[in-house]
Formats: structure tokens, sequence, C-alpha cells
């Protein structure tokens, strides 16, 4: 039934609404399978993003204008508090280097004074490790530096840490050393706090040394440095040879036992220093006096007078030195 100004919908006004979505999802189905067969969407979505990377940079470079001045503005204020920092630095290392050579003079003057040990400086030279023999009985190392390039029998070996050790052998090209902890290698060493001397002897371990025979009134303590004494002449006095790490009374309670971690790096590097103590001709000191005139004393009276060769019956007579 129909009421006046209200018509009764038709079958064709619902069937032109729905063509439309009918159209869409044919359209829709046909490109999915025409992207699935052939990839047409991937080769769009390139292209498109090819034309819209331009925009993209664009719309980006406020930002990243505006990290770059960050990050210049910071890196700038962190070199400049770098650069202060090396500065500094640069001053108190140049104060405490005058302060050493001072020192070198006065010691220098010092040892002209004793006399005896004048004239001593350091020899170095540097060479690579070609083999590592790190056995607890046999602690060793060949380095490509032998005869030819000046290394000799009994110089000592360094590193940025300390005492490595000392050459034993040595051929034309290369020569061997025995680093500082084998059971046969023995260092003169010195408590750095209070001058005390004993032997560092090795362990057959890269992480210790031992100290025996140490007095019980000897002043050592856990923490303490060991720097070569000089004593024998074979290591360079002064330099770092490990840090105490415990004392303890041996088995007679007569002496102390002190063990120590070597302050060079045993096993690890590449590069070690050959370095020993070399005499010059510079502080050679004063020639020494000529020794004194022997006096005879006189003949006896009544004695017969000694033989006179005639050649030097003419010659001039020593004179005696006037004070």
């Amino acid at each position: 039934m129909a009421y006046p100004g209200n018509p009764a919908p038709r079958l064709t006004d619902g069937a032109g609404s729905t063509l439309p979505l009918l159209a869409y999802l044919a359209i829709a189905t046909v490109l999915m399978v025409a992207d699935l067969r052939g990839g047409f969407a991937a080769k769009a979505r390139v292209q498109l993003t090819t034309l819209v990377e331009p925009v993209w940079w664009l719309a980006s470079a406020p930002g990243r204008l505006s990290d770059g001045a960050s990050e210049f503005f910071s890196s700038r204020a962190a070199l400049q508090q770098e650069n202060e920092r090396l500065h500094r630095e640069l001053q108190v290392n140049a104060s405490r280097l005058h302060r050493l050579l001072a020192v070198a003079e006065e010691n220098q003057r010092l040892r002209g004074l004793l006399g005896g040990t004048r004239g001593y400086r350091l020899e170095a030279q540097l060479a690579s490790i070609i083999d590592v023999d790190l056995d607890p009985s046999r602690q060793r190392i060949v380095l490509d530096a032998g005869g030819n390039d000046g290394v000799r029998v009994g110089q000592a070996m360094i590193d940025a840490g300390g005492v490595l050790g000392q050459v034993i052998e040595v051929t034309p090209r290369h020569s061997t050393a025995l680093l500082l902890t084998d059971p046969e290698h023995a260092v003169p060493v010195q408590v750095a706090r209070t001058g005390l001397r004993a032997i560092a002897y090795g362990t057959g371990r890269t992480d210790m040394l031992r100290l025996p025979s140490i007095p019980q009134s000897g002043d050592i303590r856990v923490g303490d440095r060991l720097v070569t004494s000089g004593i024998g002449g074979r290591f360079p006095a002064g330099f770092p040879v490990g840090v105490i790490l415990s004392v303890q009374p041996d088995e007679t309670q007569a002496f102390v036992v002190a063990e120590a971690r070597p302050s060079a790096r045993l096993d690890r590097g590449v590069e070690v220093l050959l370095v020993s103590n070399t005499t010059t001709g510079v502080d050679a000191g004063p020639p020494l006096p000529p020794p004194p005139v022997p006096v005879q004393d006189p003949a006896p009276a009544g004695a017969d007078a000694p033989a006179v060769d005639p050649g030097q019956a003419d010659a001039p007579q020593p004179q005696e030195p006037v004070e």
C-alpha cells in the first residue's frame, strides 16, 4: 500500500547503488591477481618511493640541520674541554720533566764526586717477538734481532710495564731471552718505598714472583712497588719489576717470604726494548796524577858507589817535583 508523498522503493534503485561496489571489487581482484603474478605493485612502490624521496629529504632537512648543529657545538665544547685538560697535563708533565732533569744533573754531579760510577748512559734497541715459550719449566721468547743488529748476551729486556727478562743466547739474526718468571731467573730488586734490597725469583707462572729470605725486620708491605736495584750491572736501576701481593713468614719463622705480581705484560705484546748501561768518554774525569818518584836511601859510608853507564854519564838527571 502506498501513501501519497512516499513512493515505494524500486528494484532499480538498489541495483544502481550496488553496481559501483561490485565494479570496485572486480578491479581490486584483477589488480591483486596481476600483482601476484607480475609484481606490479612492488615496482609501482619503488617508483613512487623514488619520486617522493626528494620530498622526504626536504621534510627531514630541518631535523637534520638541528641534529648536526647540536652535535657540532657539543663536539666543539668537548674538544675545548679536552684541549684544556691536555694543556694542563702538558704543563704538569713539563714541570715534572724539568724537575727530573734537575735531579738527573744533581745525580750526575754526585756520581762525579763519588767516582767510579760516572759516564753511564742508557742504550736501547727495539726488537719484535717471533716465538714464545711459556711452559712452566721453560719460559723464553725469540726475537728478530741478533748479533748483526748489535744484540749482546746479558742485555735487559723491558716493555711498557717493566722488566721482561734478559738475553741469554745470540745468533747473527735472532736472539733468545729468558723471561723474568722462568724458574731459573733471578733479578736484584729494591722496594721503592723503603729501599730494602732483595732478590726476586721466577716461579714458572706468568703472574707470580717470589722473594724469599727477607729479614723479619725488613720493612715490606702489600702494595709496595719493586724496582731494579742496579746491583750486578746486568739490569739498569729504576725499572719496575712488580708489586707485592702477599707477605708471610717462611717455615723457619726466621725470615719472610713475599710474592709479587710482575709489572711487565708477559703474556701479551709483540715488541720489546733491549736496554743496557754503556760507558761514555764524556765524563771520564780528570787524569790521575803521576805516581810519586821513589826516593832512594843514600848509600852507607864506605860502600862502593854504583857503576854508571858511560853512555848516560852526560844525560840530565831527573829533578824532584817541587810543590
